[in-house]
């Protein structure tokens, strides 16, 4: 990887830039890794990159050096290295096991998907899942980021966020800054009801149903949701999916979580 050490003649701020540049340009190789494409040839990194095969070269030597590339007669598969990140995210990110046992509880019941998205900047982040085990199921990876600006779960996720970050939401959205006082409206209802519905919003064919999960401080730290095919959301479900969800979103709260992701005692 490229030093940020400045060179001769070379200012410190311009040394900074391109050591970033550097880490960012490490970062989409290894983001090229995927469940579909776990391997990936020097020729792969070049086109999806852009960049010219010497800095590829020199990239995947520095990964490949530090254990986060291991070369194959396949071609660059993840590397031991990412062992021990993988570990230490694993016991930041797990469940407590009660939590764990009150979202196989509820897909058990409801035969729906159940996740839990956390905030981060203008996106939502599915940290854990309960597969529906329906043959026609809303799946989402742990690990996805999803938009803000539609969306039951965004909503609750949204319901104390400060004006400024719902501005950004919404500039990211189909319709623009528009979208604001939508957004706005989403939010203070959330809040109110303590749960938030979306039929179709982010993509046709979708429902889903959301609650609050606060923290100690009272303030909003995830959201908890059921999801499927619209079709099976009747008025009636959703009544008894929302009544579930709350109460279970309450349990999670009343352990008194400042974040409900912390390793699990």
């Amino acid at each position: 990887m490229e030093t940020a050490a400045a060179r001769p003649g070379q200012s410190g701020d311009s040394a900074d830039v391109q050591g970033v540049r550097s880490i960012r340009r490490a970062l989409d190789i290894l983001s090229l890794l995927t469940e579909e494409k776990p391997s990936v040839s020097i020729r792969d990194i070049t086109e999806a990159t852009g960049l010219p095969k010497t800095t590829v070269l020199r990239l995947v030597h520095t990964l490949e050096h530090s254990g986060l590339l291991w070369a194959t007669s396949g071609g660059y598969v993840a590397g031991p290295g990412l062992w021990r990140w993988a570990y230490l995210a694993r016991r930041s990110w797990q469940l407590p096991p009660e939590t764990q046992a009150l979202m196989r509880e509820l897909g058990a019941r409801h035969q729906e998907t159940v996740n839990l998205y956390v905030l981060r900047d203008i996106c939502r982040v599915c940290v854990a899942q309960q597969e529906s085990p329906r043959p026609l199921r809303h799946v989402v990876q742990v690990g996805d980021e999803l938009p803000l600006w539609a969306g039951a779960s965004s909503k609750v996720l949204l319901s104390d966020a400060p004006d400024a970050l719902l501005a950004r939401v919404a500039r990211r959205s189909p319709e623009g800054d528009s979208h604001l006082e939508t957004l706005r409206k989403w939010a203070a209802a959330a809040r109110r009801d303590g749960y938030a519905v979306s039929h179709g919003e982010r993509e046709e064919g979708l429902s889903a149903v959301a609650a609050l999960v606060t923290g100690r401080s009272g303030a909003v730290v995830a959201a908890l949701a059921l999801s499927g095919p619209t079709l099976r959301f009747t008025a009636e479900r959703v009544a008894a999916f929302t009544t579930d969800l709350k109460q279970a979103a309450a349990r999670m709260s009343e352990r008194g979580f400042d974040h409900p992701l912390g390793p699990a005692t």
